[in-house]
């Protein structure tokens, strides 16, 4: 009861901010004594701290204002994408305290290799902000597929070629005892985590984030929380039957949406099997502003490839607008690069099929960029403090 009674008081800082004792105590029904208690085992942790002081009335001793710390309480988010890695470590304050994005073709490599270099780079972090003085609590790993939560293991990502793949058991085993707990989640729901804490302070309550990657997957928020479906499979809109010309689909499936929507699709209409923008050694991200430029100079092949993936796009959103409702819509991954080309038109093309102003959206493109996944990561890693905070050991 202790334990959750701390995680309540943090979860309310973290959702309303600053506070002094006696508010906390009247705004989540706690005793004046308990909360008193509560803040300042939760302030031996690390996890808050007292500031200035906030007087609540004319008479009467000042109160401090209780505030979210925990600066040097981190978690890890680590994305695994088809062709890079991307690994954000933030604080419980919220701050990011490491962020990088690398070339890696996972894809195409050995299981084991991409397990040796995804534990390399996990453990060069953790080992960093230890030295630094921080504790890591927890790391998310986020492939592009379906995940078995209770055993940790990949079910099946199609762009990967990947099935039954035990990632939490492989990387544990490398990181090795000391190493903080591992858990799985899928990519775009990461990303939604990551687009809605951004959000969140707008009002806003029903999220769709839509990747842009070699696979397109949808993060569903809704009421402000994820959506995760009976088995973990919600968000596979990427396998809609979209395409008119039945491709094959690396799912075994035929016609599937991100056939004619996701990045393989948009490299291969703007450039020639030869131009190094297919090229996985090189940085993604370098590769899509070399595209952006030449969208901005005028190339036509560029503009025609974003129109066409554009209109195919919009056709989707609008199901997906009718399904789910969502008051907003977060474009992540490579569409992210291109907004100014894909925004209008999307917008001009959902407004038209609106039947009603219930099914109005705010639309955008994410400003997290390729990192949006390793974001949401980090975030979820995190919740574990919010939801016991004794994972946090006090002061000796």
């Amino acid at each position: 009861m202790r334990a959750a009674n701390m995680g309540l008081l943090l979860r309310h800082l973290r959702g309303h901010g600053g506070r002094s004792r006696a508010q906390l105590a009247s705004e989540t029904g706690l005793s004046k004594a308990t909360t008193s208690s509560l803040i300042a085992d939760l302030a031996a942790r690390g996890l808050v701290r007292e500031g200035e002081l906030v007087r609540g009335g004319s008479v009467g001793r000042p109160g401090q204002t209780v505030t979210l710390d925990g600066a040097n309480v981190t978690g890890i988010g680590l994305e695994l994408s088809v062709d890079y890695a991307a690994l954000t470590a933030v604080s419980l304050a919220g701050t990011v305290v490491r962020e990088s994005v690398v070339p890696l073709d996972v894809a195409h490599l050995a299981l084991d290799v991409v397990f040796d270099r995804a534990a390399a780079y996990l453990t060069r972090a953790v080992d960093s902000l230890r030295e630094a003085g921080a504790h890591v609590v927890g790391i998310t790993v986020a492939p592009p597929g379906i995940i078995d939560y209770d055993t940790g293991t990949l079910r099946f990502a199609p762009n990967l070629g990947w099935r039954g793949v035990p990632l939490v058991a492989e990387l544990s085993e490398r990181l090795g005892p000391e190493a903080p707990p591992i858990r799985l989640e899928n990519d775009a729901k990461l990303a939604a985590v990551a687009e809605f804490d951004r959000v969140a302070p707008q009002g806003i309550r029903d999220l769709l984030y839509l990747s842009g990657e070699v696979g397109i997957g949808a993060g569903i928020v809704a009421d402000g929380r994820l959506v995760r479906g009976y088995s973990g499979f919600s968000g596979e809109v990427g396998h809609l039957p979209l395409d008119p010309t039945l491709t094959p689909c690396n799912c075994g499936r035929r016609g599937c949406w991100e056939t004619i929507v996701g990045l393989t699709a948009f490299l291969r209409l703007a450039a020639d099997p030869g131009d190094s923008l297919h090229d996985p050694k090189r940085a993604l991200e370098d590769r899509l502003l070399t595209l952006a430029d030449r969208a901005r100079a005028g190339d036509e092949r560029t503009l025609v490839a974003l129109a066409t993936v554009t209109e195919r796009l919009a056709l989707g959103l609008g199901i997906l607008v009718d399904v789910l409702n969502p008051k907003m819509i977060v474009l992540g991954g490579y569409y992210a690069f291109f907004g100014e080309f894909i925004l209008p038109p999307v917008q001009a093309a959902l407004a038209e099929r609106r039947l009603d102003e219930g099914s109005a959206i705010v639309l955008a493109t994410s400003e997290l960029g390729l990192i949006s996944t390793a974001r949401g990561g980090a975030l979820l890693a995190l919740e574990d403090v919010f939801t016991d905070p004794t994972v946090v050991a006090g002061a000796d």
